[in-house]
Order: structure tokens, then C-alpha cells, then sequence
């Protein structure tokens, strides 16, 4: 089994549905005194002597932005904060803005200046209104499958049914849609609705988790998948239950811990991952990145998700975050980092002002550096001056 990230613990980034509720307030507070404020500077952008830098990727996700904030949906989304200082038309300026700073800008200080210079921070009131925001990571994994069933690979990811919307409240729980061993989808109402099989119950799990995947089928081709729907349950963490269930204390519960745990009771998969009644649907994407729940592809390092009945989407964010780097010898090591981010995803798990979710993007680096990701930080949302 491949690694999972830390929301296999705490939570998951899947585009989910919100309700367009109005919002008053949003729990940002205005940062008017600079000097308390130390927002370091984006080193990553031009890269140093370990790697190159990422200037063109974070100008495509300032467009994946600019793309959703030209869209009806965006029109909608944002008459919910009609009452706040995040206007859709705000929102827009500030990323033109900023996006022609980034290609002038000599280097990291002097975009860091300019910004300073012709922005508004506001600062998220994190979990304690004190700031503190707890980071973790999410990526797309990258696993083996098959098109067709047989007798290695045995379970399946399924399509949304065509008659979902229809289906009777509360939906069917995980049970009794794939059984209780992942392989019974074929005597419910699932049945004709696969899209591709996965050697590994736990791997296949995992792409719900995450909510997207890259897969290498056995014909040679590849396909990459992503979120298509889910039932109407909540998620619930399979490592919490085994904390809750006494397997291990919470201080003691890692990633590597649990998926060994399961390595040596297989047995345990068929009690516990039915626990999860949140079932995930897909669809067969082409080879771009997938898209966030803001329908715009995300992007490695620079697209964050967060609960986005209270952030603005696709707005300019500045992350101060523990993020596991490659050092020079090679290994993992975390430091805290400035990276400037588009806020284009959300998550079920992802609620509240005091939590963020990276995105890492694809492949078994991706996958190790988000499982180390987990730590707190600050965040903060910029709008260009009025």
C-alpha cells in the first residue's frame, strides 16, 4: 500500500457542495499594524541553488482563478459575501494586480515590497482567534489498475448512477452499496456503474480519501480520475475509530502505524472502513491536474483548500506553513515557509477558519512530503487596496 497524507487521520479534500448562504462576517481581522506582521518573503518563486524556482506555476493558478471568477458560478457563489470587503470584483482586481507584479518583479523582496506596499492583509482568526491555523497536506496518488476485473484485480471504483439524484435520503450506507469486504457493488445498485478496478482494498479506499487519483492500467495507458459525487454522510476517520476503539493513544497514531496495522490485520479493513458511510463517486479526467471544488485545476505548491462556507474562493492567500522540503543530502526535512496561494478547493474535513489543506500534487514524493505535513502556521488573504 502506497502512503496516505495526514487527513487519513484528519480529514480530506473532495469538491463538495455548499449551501449559498449570506455571510455577515468572515473571520478575517484586518492586520493594520505592519510591523507586528513578519509575512517573509516567497524564496520559492525564483528557486536557489537546491532547486528552480515555480514563478510559472503560481501565474497558472493565479489564471485558474481568474477563469473561475469569470464564471456564472462565481457570480453566484460570491453573493454570499455581498456584505464583506471580499467582493467578486475586489477578488478579480487584486489577482490582475498581482499577477502583473509577479511577471515585473526582479526578484522575491521586491515583489514582496510592492505587495506590501499596494495590499490589505487580513489574517485568519485560526482555531483559538489568536491566528494559529493547523496545516496538513493532500496529492493524487498513483496506483495500479485495470479496466476489467479478474483475479488480482478485484475492487472497484464506481461512476455517480445516472438516477443518484433520485436515490431516497438517507442514501444507502457504505454496506450495503459495496458490502462489507468492497466486493459486493455488483448485487446493489452499483452494479454497471464501475470505472476501473484496484489490486488493493486499502489503496482503493485511499482514492476516496483523496478524492482523485492517477492509475496506470495494465493495458499500458493511463487514466486519471477525480471527485464525481458522494452519498450524503460525513466523513468519518478510520484512524480515529482505531484511536476510539483503544488500538493505539492518539499522541501515538501515525500513518505508518495504521496502514501497518492493517498490513498485519487484514481482517480488520471489513470492521472498520465500513465505519466510513461517505462513499465517492468519479469520472475519467484527461491528464491535466484535477480539478478543486472551484472546477479549475489545482495546482502543486500554490492551490490550498479551505472551508469555503467562510473563505473566499479563489482569492490571493500568503501561507506561513510547515512544509516538508528535499534537502540537499535528500532526505525530508520541515521548515516553515512564505508561499503565496490561491484558496480553490475545500474539504469535508476541512472546517472552520483554523484549518488549510495543501495541495502536494501527484506521485510518491508528493505522497511522503504531505504525510509529514502536519503542523500549525498562519494564513492570511490579500485584496488590493481601494
Amino acid at each position: 500500500m502506497k502512503k496516505a497524507i495526514a487527513s487519513l487521520i484528519l480529514g480530506l479534500s473532495l469538491a463538495i457542495g455548499l449551501k449559498h448562504q449570506i455571510v455577515s462576517a468572515l473571520p478575517l481581522q484586518k492586520i493594520n499594524d505592519r510591523q507586528e506582521h513578519n509575512f517573509g518573503i516567497d524564496a520559492q518563486l525564483w528557486g536557489n541553488f537546491n532547486s528552480s524556482g515555480d514563478l510559472q506555476s503560481l501565474v497558472t493558478a493565479v489564471d485558474y482563478s481568474l477563469q473561475y471568477l469569470a464564471t456564472p458560478k462565481a457570480a453566484k457563489d460570491y453573493r454570499r459575501y455581498s456584505g464583506t470587503k471580499f467582493s467578486l470584483a475586489r477578488v478579480r482586481r487584486s489577482l490582475v494586480r498581482f499577477r502583473r507584479l509577479l511577471i515585473t518583479a526582479k526578484s522575491p523582496r521586491e515583489l514582496q515590497q510592492a505587495v506590501e506596499s499596494e495590499f490589505e492583509f487580513y489574517q485568519s482568526v485560526g482555531k483559538d482567534n489568536q491566528g494559529t491555523v493547523e496545516f496538513t497536506g493532500y496529492f493524487v496518488p498513483t496506483y495500479r489498475a485495470s479496466r476489467v476485473p479478474n483475479a488480482e484485480y478485484r475492487y472497484p471504483l464506481y461512476r455517480k448512477p445516472t438516477n443518484f439524484d433520485n436515490w431516497r435520503k438517507p442514501h444507502p450506507t457504505r454496506a450495503q452499496l459495496e458490502g462489507k469486504d468492497g466486493l459486493q457493488g455488483n448485487k446493489t445498485v452499483l452494479a454497471g456503474h464501475e470505472l476501473v478496478w484496484l489490486r488493493d482494498r486499502m489503496e482503493a479506499f485511499l482514492v476516496q480519501v483523496q478524492g482523485s487519483a492517477k492509475l496506470q492500467l495494465t493495458d499500458g495507458t493511463q487514466m486519471s480520475i477525480t471527485y464525481g459525487g458522494s452519498t450524503n454522510y460525513r466523513y468519518t476517520s478510520i484512524g480515529g475509530e482505531l484511536v476510539k476503539d483503544g488500538i493505539f493513544p492518539k499522541e501515538e497514531l501515525t500513518l505508518p502505524r495504521l496502514l501497518e496495522y492493517f498490513e498485519s490485520h487484514p481482517q480488520a479493513l471489513d470492521k472498520y472502513i465500513p465505519r466510513n458511510n461517505r462513499f465517492i463517486f468519479f469520472y475519467e479526467t484527461g491528464p491535466k491536474s484535477p480539478n478543486g471544488s472551484l472546477s479549475v485545476p489545482v495546482t502543486a505548491e500554490r492551490s490550498i483548500a479551505t472551508d469555503k462556507s467562510i473563505m473566499p474562493p479563489g482569492a490571493l492567500a500568503l501561507i506561513q506553513a510547515p512544509i516538508p522540503q528535499v534537502s540537499s543530502s535528500g532526505t525530508l526535512e520541515t521548515r516553515s515557509v512564505t508561499r503565496y496561494v490561491l484558496d480553490q478547493d475545500t474539504g469535508s474535513a476541512i472546517k472552520g477558519a483554523g484549518r488549510v489543506d495543501i495541495f502536494l500534487g501527484s506521485g510518491d514524493l508528493a505522497g511522503d512530503r504531505a504525510g509529514l505535513l502536519n503542523g500549525p502556521g498562519k494564513l492570511y488573504y490579500l485584496l488590493l487596496k481601494e
